[in-house]
């Protein structure tokens, strides 16, 4: 099974149900729920996603929305290693750093988000929902 790492951005396409992005996120996670990838994502996106959900949701609707999708996904450890790497890299993005390394360092074949530009650095392939999924047909 592909273990693949998907950005907040991502989420937040799912989640808020952006368009028109909205369909090939609800595809992927609908891959997840069927047992078909493991989609890994990482501890600093449930706090980036609480602290938008709150200005559209009560603190507890944005948690009850955070537990359907943790029932969906691994949460991928961010450890100080990863921190190290991500502070020591060449990422002109910080938090895209962080979420590389945690990809790197929790096993992920693949990083989905649509900000592919700011990847560039990256050792894995990198790819919006839609090409990734015309590659799992």
């Amino acid at each position: 099974m592909d273990r693949i790492f998907v950005d907040t951005d991502v989420l937040l396409d799912l989640l808020e149900q952006r368009e028109p992005f909205y369909k090939s996120s609800a595809y992927l996670f609908s891959k997840a729920e069927k047992r078909e990838i493991q989609i890994l994502i990482s501890s600093l996106s449930f706090t980036n996603i609480h602290y938008i959900l709150r200005k559209k949701y009560s603190n507890s609707e944005s948690r009850k929305i955070l537990s359907r999708l943790r029932a969906l996904v691994t949460v991928a450890t961010v450890r100080d290693k990863t921190i190290e790497l991500a502070l020591a890299s060449n990422f002109s993005d910080f938090e895209d750093a962080v979420q590389n390394y945690t990809a790197i360092d929790n096993g992920a074949s693949v990083i989905i988000t649509r900000n592919l530009k700011d990847y560039k650095q990256s050792q894995l392939p990198v790819m919006n929902p839609d090409t990734f999924l015309k590659t799992m047909v």
